[in-house]
């Protein structure tokens, strides 16, 4: 272990109590969320007055504040997140901003920020060439995907370039989908987890054939634990990350102390037994090392394990009309407790308002706001959050010094971005009614190269299975697509596949990542677009992908029409559009090993999803198509020109559908 490298411990805020609760434990930096902007809109999250407080007495103690912006950035949002940017700046003065959008990258600097920009893990910068191209926008720290074994996280160490620092989630709830590659949310209801607002549709329970229903998707917490201790000899992992802006001050505090033992004492046995008790005691859901041990990997999804927040402390029972639990340990006053799982109708949160011992009777009280039947006998009941005396007391002493930190006088913002250079647009020679349209162009997205002559302009995904298929002078016609996720040691792999594949004349490469162009920055003669998972959803944005090289952009078919109006008002490149075809829920590295491939898997909704595994990747479709074909007059309009429609072979034992999605074309983008 270097003597200059102590990786500081991240504790998670999502209000003011958890705040002060980290600043008690000695945490090195917190992490909070705002009321807008930020990927856990679930939780209570701060005011600029309230956090301007709070960081101030974080700095006083040492603590810093990293602010999370970390959603994506709607075309109407760009002022209004550059004027929050202004006014953090004026008022908090946070250590970071966490960012995903390249957007946020631009404002910050128009802004006149002057902290770091941290790449959010939504960002999925996975792979070790995409960190040269962090530096070069910008970037202060990247956040490593949750996904990373100990080997994968040596290799990004390794390549980091200097002045650019990584950071790892060590503890924590794992999401099933890899971050930023997840639509489940969205697809099945507006509600998008790239916006903050997913509802969680990977922990429901699910059915294949005829067995009963069980949550195939949802995942343990990760826990690395005793396993921080490799990371110490990494001088670039400069961060330890808890996960758990929804968490209360209890689970906070313990967290923190546990790691802060990890770190500091990664000899000593008796502080690891300590820190291991303290993290049992956090009540987060039972917890893996998930893959983070390459040669011992742990299957992080055990369908018939509880998986659910909090801890099991006991069973819903019924005396005539009154349901009770007796808890298997002493519940404190101020405790809460979650009668029921989250996705089940009635389950509540309620807080213990006298002491209950150890197997004595809790009585449920009577709810008006629970509407239906009453919840089952055999229900379960979970501890989600302690309020112990002392705990209480400390945060009670640091809330009364938040009288020495007075919020400064608040101002409006009057910042105002400066916009990108528009396009020039490529006109057709034909007019309708005196104007004139784009020229558009129709792609067809292949798996395997097709059987016959096709009408579209075909575009494969970038495997040597396939290039080995397509003839010489359709490899110079197709456009060539690199897949959404490409982790650490698939670099040296996709590297050699596109020499191969500009060897044979292919000449359009469309890149999935924006950090995906760091592969051609030794071939200027390539055209890159930026595909549909590069989630781009306004024009400074566009802008940014044009400095990387890009050429034109897809935007992925979760943008409702108001959004893509939006976009195409002068915008930086020229754009396309998915218009058809299997947009999938969400790719993941984890699979429960009851999870068949190509098989119907259904919801409680009766939505139905298969899974199909391409390399290290399984991708979740959902069971039946989005098709926006009815609505490309309306976009050529405004002047979209490529139109994307995605194929997928359609899998014999996943019933074909008799519906199709318009996603959220017609509805508001939460």
């Amino acid at each position: 272990m270097s003597k200059t490298h102590i990786p500081e411990i991240m504790a998670p805020a999502g209000d003011k109590n958890a705040f002060l609760a980290a600043v008690a434990a000695g945490a090195d930096a917190i992490y909070v969320g705002l009321k807008h902007f930020s990927a856990r809109m679930q939780a209570q999250n701060f005011s600029i007055s309230e956090l301007a407080q709070l960081a101030s007495l974080g700095r006083d103690r040492g603590t810093k504040t990293y602010v999370a912006m970390n959603t994506l950035v709607k075309p109407q949002d760009v002022e209004s997140a550059g004027r929050l940017i202004d006014r953090l700046q004026r008022n908090v003065k946070p250590f970071a901003l966490i960012v995903q959008d390249l957007a946020m990258l631009t404002l910050a600097k128009q802004a006149g920020y002057t902290g770091e920009l941290h790449l959010s893990t939504l960002a999925n910068v996975s792979h070790p060439a995409g960190l040269e191209v962090a530096k070069k926008l910008g970037a202060n720290r990247v956040v490593l995907p949750r996904e990373l074994n100990l080997d994968e996280v040596k290799l990004m160490a390794d390549a980091c370039p200097k002045d650019l620092d990584l950071e790892i989630f060590v503890h924590g709830a794992l999401c099933h989908c890899v971050s930023g590659r997840c639509y489940w949310s969205s697809y099945l209801g507006g509600k998008s987890g790239l916006r903050g607002r997913c509802v969680q549709p990977c922990r429901r329970l699910y059915t294949q054939g005829k067995e009963q229903p069980e949550r195939l998707f949802s995942c343990s917490d990760l826990s690395l634990d005793v396993l921080t201790k490799p990371l110490l000899s990494m001088d670039r992992v400069a961060a330890w990350k808890i996960e758990g802006r929804k968490k209360g001050p209890h689970y906070v505090f313990y967290t923190v102390k546990a790691y802060q033992m990890l770190r500091d004492n990664p000899q000593d046995a008796q502080a690891k037994k300590t820190a291991m008790e303290l993290l049992d005691q956090a009540l987060g859901r039972p917890s893996s090392h998930s893959l983070f041990l390459p040669q011992r990997p742990f299957q992080p999804i055990q369908p018939k394990e509880e998986t659910s927040s909090g801890r099991l402390i006991g069973e819903i029972k019924r005396d005539q009309k009154k349901l009770y639990f007796e808890p298997r340990e002493q519940l404190e006053t101020g405790d809460l407790v979650r009668v029921g799982y989250e996705d089940q109708p009635g389950h509540r949160t309620i807080p213990i308002r006298r002491r209950v011992p150890k197997r004595g009777r809790m009585d449920i009280p009577f709810s008006k706001k629970h509407v239906g039947p009453p919840l089952p006998t055999g229900t379960k009941v979970f501890l989600v959050d302690r309020r112990e005396p002392e705990l209480v007391k400390r945060i009670r002493e640091l809330e009364k010094e938040l009288d020495f930190f007075p919020a400064p006088e608040m101002k409006e913002s009057t910042f105002t971005p400066t916009w990108p250079k528009a396009a020039p647009r490529s006109r057709s020679k034909g007019r309708s009614n005196g104007k004139s349209f784009p020229r558009t162009e129709a792609v067809s997205l292949f798996r395997q190269p097709p059987r016959g002559k096709t009408w579209d302009r075909p575009a494969f995904w970038l495997e040597r299975s396939v290039l080995g298929k397509v003839a010489g002078k359709d490899t110079a016609r197709a456009q060539w697509w690199l897949p959404p996720v490409i982790w650490p040691d698939e670099d040296k792999k996709y590297r050699s596949l596109i020499k191969e594949a500009a060897r044979k004349g292919a000449r359009e490469f469309v890149l999935n990542a924006p950090w995906q162009a760091a592969y051609f920055e030794d071939r200027k003669n390539m055209t890159l677009t930026a595909g549909p998972f590069c989630n781009t959803a306004n024009k400074l944005a566009l802008d940014v992908l044009r400095s990387l090289g890009f050429s034109s952009a897809i935007i992925n078919p979760e943008l409702p029409l108001e959004d893509l109006q939006g976009l195409a008002q002068n915008p930086p490149l020229p754009l396309g559009f998915v218009i058809k075809g299997l947009w999938p829920f969400g790719i993941s590295r984890f699979l429960a090993d009851s999870v068949p491939f190509d098989e119907a898997i259904k919801s409680p909704m009766n939505e139905v999803a298969f899974v199909r595994k391409y390399g290290q990747n399984n991708w979740i479709f959902p069971g039946w198509e989005v098709d926006l074909t009815k609505e490309s007059r309306t976009l050529e309009k405004l002047g979209y020109r490529t139109f994307v429609t995605m194929l997928e072979p359609w899998p014999r034992n996943v019933p074909r559908p008799t519906r199709t999605s318009e996603f959220n074309w017609r509805l508001k983008l939460l």
